[in-house]
């Protein structure tokens, strides 16, 4: 029988980050998207990734789901050593963790309910009446109780968006990953949106991780702020710990954040 080289599971010590990754890099030919990323990801926060387009944000995302392998570098998660998983084995991890991407994903064809069971109904854990309750509570989270029986056409951008949610904290995730969940949204769904991200990790505790170019969700609602460029991890901390920063990088977001909020949330 092969020896299994992976890290032994260990119970991560009372206040260790839920995701803890060291000199992760990505190459793609002879271009490096990823040099190397030190990230360190704690449970229940609020964190931004912002960045130019083609920066890496959303590959070291895929990374982190186990999507796409690593060249180098270590990931643990849970304080288990993920870098060497297997698919099967990534399987069990993406149990646990939920994702909302930029598009709605939502299926067309079936109702409001079969979109938001459709992940229920793969895992065959709950029975109907239990997957209608959890159908139940999980609408009336992101504020569209009763909406079971609509179609996705009748809905509104925002409301795609808030169901797409609503399937994705169904399956009680401890990690949502959102890629763009506020783009395309005028300014007072952007707003709604970035309550409704808080009110669910406060309610539910989700670590929550939001890629995005919308710096009212960067510098209005997250703990904190990390910014990627040119392959790496340029800067990190806290919103007002940011809106000071004069890292060249930065300036860009930072001038787009003045114009669209008055101050960062406190930090």
């Amino acid at each position: 029988m092969p020896v299994d080289e992976r890290a032994p599971v260990v119970t991560p010590p009372p206040g260790a980050p839920l995701y803890q990754v060291r000199g992760v890099g990505k190459s793609f030919g002879d271009r490096a998207i990823l040099e190397s990323i030190d990230l360190d990801i704690k449970r229940a926060e609020f964190l931004c990734w912002i960045g130019e387009s083609g920066t890496g944000k959303s590959l070291l995302a895929k990374i982190l789901l186990g999507l796409v392998p690593p060249d180098r570098g270590t990931i643990h998660f849970d304080g288990t050593d993920v870098t060497q998983f297997r698919e099967r084995e990534w399987l069990e991890i993406r149990r646990r963790v939920g994702v909302l991407l930029q598009s709605s994903g939502l299926f067309d064809s079936v109702n409001v309910f079969e979109n938001v069971a459709y992940g229920l109904k793969e895992q065959r854990v709950l029975t109907l009446d239990e997957m209608k309750q959890r159908v139940a509570e999980s609408l009336a989270q992101v504020g569209l109780p009763g909406i079971e029986a609509m179609m996705p056409g009748e809905l509104s951008g925002g409301m795609r968006k808030r169901v797409a949610l609503a399937r994705a904290i169904a399956m009680r995730p401890e990690v949502l990953f959102y890629d763009g969940p506020t783009e395309g949204l005028d300014p007072i769904n952007v707003a709604r949106v970035n309550r409704l991200l808080l009110r669910l990790r406060d309610q539910l505790g989700i670590t929550t991780i939001v890629i995005t170019h919308q710096m009212e969700t960067a510098f209005g609602a997250a703990d904190r702020v990390l910014l990627v460029a040119d392959g790496r991890i340029a800067l990190e901390g806290t919103p007002r710990e940011l809106w000071g920063s004069k890292v060249p990088e930065l300036q860009p977001f930072l001038r787009i954040a003045r114009d669209v909020i008055d101050a960062p949330r406190a930090g």
